[in-house]
Parts: C-alpha cells; structure tokens; sequence
C-alpha cells in the first residue's frame, strides 16, 4: 500500500491511497465469507455457491461495500501513522477506481489537529491577587452557622413580619380557570427571600395564621413562562402557621455545640483559618488562571472549526447528564426557558474555543517539555479520584481500561504537571489597587440551567429563583 499526502487550507489534508490487487482480493474473499449466505444461485442450495460464480452472476460489485472496509481501513490507518498525522474529524472517503485486476485507489479528506506554536510559556507575567480576610469575614461566617442553628417558633400575638416562615395553601387562577404549576400545599415560604413572584411576598406581611384570602397579582412581563408572562392573576391562599427564628446567643455552649471547641474565641480562630486557607486557595487558582492565559495569548493556533463543534458537544452532553440527575432533559428545560439547543449551542462557542485552544497548548508544552506520567504518579491520581468518588483505589482502577501513558488518568497528570510547571516558573505581578478592589469583591453568579426537580415543577412555573 502507498500513500500521498496533500496539505489544504484550514487543517484539511487529503490523502490518496493506493490498495494492491493482492490486498483487494484478500478483502473480496473476506466480503464474500461474510455474505455467501445471502447469494441464490440456480443448481446451488442457497449459500452454498462458490465465489467465482456468484460474481458472474450478480456481478463482483455485489462485494465491493464490506470488501472496501476490509481494505481501505487499515490501508487509511497504515497512512496516517505513515504521515504522522492526528485526524480529528471524520475521513470522507471518495473511490477513484476499483477493479480486482488494479486493486483500489481512493482519497480521503480528514481535518488534523493543528499545529501550535508556541510563544513564550516559561516566565510569563501574570497577575496574582491577594484576597485577605478581614474580622467581617469571620463574623459573617460566624452568623451563617448562628443562623444555621436558629429555631423555629410559632409567632403568637402579631401578624406576619419580613424574615417570618409562612407555611402556606395556594392555588393559581387565570381568569377563573386553574393554571398549571399555580398549585401548593403546606408550602413553607420565608418572607423577604425573593423565592416567589415579585409582590406575592410582601402581601402576606400582616396577615395571621388562620386566615384566607383572594391575592391579586400580576406575573412579571419578562415571566420564564409565556402563556403567564404579564397577566392578571388571582391566588387563593391559606395562612396555615406562621414561624420565627429564634438565634442561639454566641458564647462558650455555642461553640461546644456547633464544634469541638470549647471557647467562642478559638471556635472563631478555626473560621478564620479555614477562611484563610480558602482564599489561599482562591488566589493560587486565579494566578493558574492567569498564567494560562498569558501562555494561550502567546501561542499561535488555526483552531479548526470542527474541533469547537466537537467541544460543543461534549459540552452539551456533560449539561444534558447534569440536568437528567435533577430529573429533566436539556431540551424541555430549554424549551421551558424560550431557547432552542442550537441558541444555546451558539452561547457556548466562545467557550468551547477557549477551552480548545488551552487544551491544545497545554498538550504541546507537554510534548516540548517531555513531560510524562510515572505509574507512581497515576496510582496517586487513581487514589485521589476514588476519594471524590466514595471508592476505594482499588475498585476505581479496576473500571479504569487499561492504556499506560495514553490513558485519561495518565493525560490529566501530564496535564497538572504542565500546569504546575508553568506557575512556578511565572513572574507574579500585584494587581493594581482598584483591580484588587474589585477581586476581593465576590464574581456575580451566572446564570445556571440548574432547573429544580420534577416533584418541584410546581413550584418552579410560579416561583423565581434567586438565581
């Protein structure tokens, strides 16, 4: 077998491949043993005619389809390994000619990894910020697990106030009719928490347990749900009970309650430790952040159009398993929302390219670097993994298909060695004042597909997260 590689434009060779007769033969006699039994033959039983007569009766090309597997194959992987190439989309396959007497030639046309040059990625610049934590962190941490221990205490003598648990019967009317999701029992709602519709809140502060009315209320007009988007509502609504938190007083039994400290001061010592920790942790991953992006900005890559539709994929795919934990498809949750998969797929490209670009870059530091995985090394990953997973080591490296160096495991080892050696070598550079300002300030959250479950649609259709 002998091969010709051109290169084109974007990534795309084309490799024309020249299969022996010899080789063609060996694979019309394997397309022949895989369908005799098919062949009908006049003085034959059904399957049983030999292999010459039955390309003069129906013609050789009735084995051509599974016989140009058999043969172009591994005659297209001989190339790519002859080439020293890395496909990374499919091959499409164009037959030039085919005969039994001169074998096969054929073209393939496949989009290949591309090259990376590399910039500088040894002593890059980058920004590495501070995030200290002050005596507000800690008391703020401090009052999370107060608040966590509070009680819950029936209100006795005064109506509902702002920070009350109401629990609560509600149904939803349109213009009389019941709409779907508008129904709820014995649902607790905490007054000032923005979980229901703007105004559904607010109008329970004063009432009582005990009692019923009609709320009027309109949904917003940018409302998740278009068929409520903007309408005039009714909801019938029951007071069941009514609740106060109660803050445990922080002293000494707080603390030998809620730790296994015995002072409130050394109980606040350990927050603020782990505070500490956190943000140490916190900025050493920005400054990984930031290094990478200096090294991606240096490097110089035609990243094919096929790898980010790839990526894209994968995307998807890891939101779709995510959401079908939660009980529902990607696509009703998206419906549900007014967007469409190809809309959503158009939001991730930017990412999608982001993450291809870093990938390949890491990969060809790695290759520059000579950095590999020992089999010490792998078996700490293993072993660090299964702790994620609640497995031991063991179990976890037996569902683990074996594949030495080429192994996922062994490549996210490469992978944190190459990022390791790219911080330690980077040159920390302060952020300015007004940057660190702003660092220090939490990132606004985006917008998550983290719909609730299916048992809390209900809910879900007349209520707005937070989020």
């Amino acid at each position: 077998m002998a091969s010709v590689m051109e290169k084109k434009e974007n990534n795309v060779v084309v490799l024309t491949i020249d299969v022996t007769p010899e080789a063609f033969a060996d694979a019309l006699q394997r397309s022949f043993k895989k369908n005799a039994g098919k062949f009908n033959i006049p003085g034959f039983r059904k399957g049983k005619a030999p292999m010459h007569l039955v390309t003069k009766y129906y013609g050789e090309g009735v084995l051509y389809d599974d016989a140009i597997d058999f043969a172009a194959n591994p005659a297209y992987i001989a190339a790519i390994a002859e080439h020293k190439i890395n496909p990374v989309s499919r091959p499409d396959l164009d037959i030039q000619s085919i005969s039994r007497e001169q074998g096969i030639t054929f073209t393939v046309e496949v989009t290949v990894k591309p090259e990376v040059v590399l910039g500088d990625y040894l002593g890059v610049q980058a920004e590495s910020p501070e995030f200290p934590v002050s005596e507000e962190d800690v008391d703020r941490d401090l009052t999370r697990v107060q608040e966590r221990n509070a009680r819950l205490l029936p209100v006795e003598g005064r109506g509902i106030e702002d920070g009350d648990t109401a629990n609560i019967d509600y149904e939803g009317f349109n213009d009389g009719v019941p709409f779907d999701g508008g129904k709820g029992a014995s649902y607790d709602l905490k007054i000032g928490s923005g979980t229901f519709i703007p105004g559904f809140e607010d109008a329970l502060i004063g009432k009582n347990a005990g009692e019923s009315f009609e709320l009027p209320i309109s949904f917003p007009a940018d409302y998740a749900g278009k068929e409520l988007a903007g309408q005039d509502v009714i909801f019938n609504v029951t007071i069941n009970e009514v609740k106060f938190r109660e803050l445990p007083k922080l002293d000494d039994e707080f603390a030998k309650d809620v730790s296994e400290f015995d002072t409130l001061d050394a109980y606040k010592a350990s927050l603020r430790a782990k505070l500490e920790e956190s943000a140490a942790n916190r900025a050493k991953g920005v400054f990984e952040d930031n290094v990478i992006k200096a090294v991606v900005a240096n490097a110089s890559i035609d990243v094919p159009a096929v790898m980010i539709e790839s990526e894209i994929d994968q995307m998807v795919n890891e939101q779709s398993q995510q959401m079908r934990y939660q009980g529902i498809e990607l696509e009703q949750y998206l419906g549900y929302i007014g967007q469409t998969v190809e809309t959503f797929r158009e939001q991730l490209k930017e990412s999608a390219e982001v993450r291809v670009r870093t990938n390949l870059v890491l990969e060809a530091i790695s290759a520059t670097e000579a950095l590999t995985a020992t089999e010490y090394e792998i078996d700490e990953e293993i072993a660090r993994m299964a702790v994620s997973y609640g497995m031991t080591a063991e179990d976890l490296k037996s569902r683990i298909a074996p594949g030495g160096e080429n192994s996922l495991v062994a490549d996210n080892v490469v992978r944190n060695k190459t990022i390791a050696l790219l911080t330690e070598k980077a040159i920390k550079v302060a952020v300015a004042a007004e940057d660190e300002e702003s660092a220090k300030k939490p990132a606004k959250a985006k917008a998550k597909i983290a719909p609730k479950k299916k048992a809390e649609k209900a809910e879900a259709e007349v209520t707005e997260t937070a989020e």
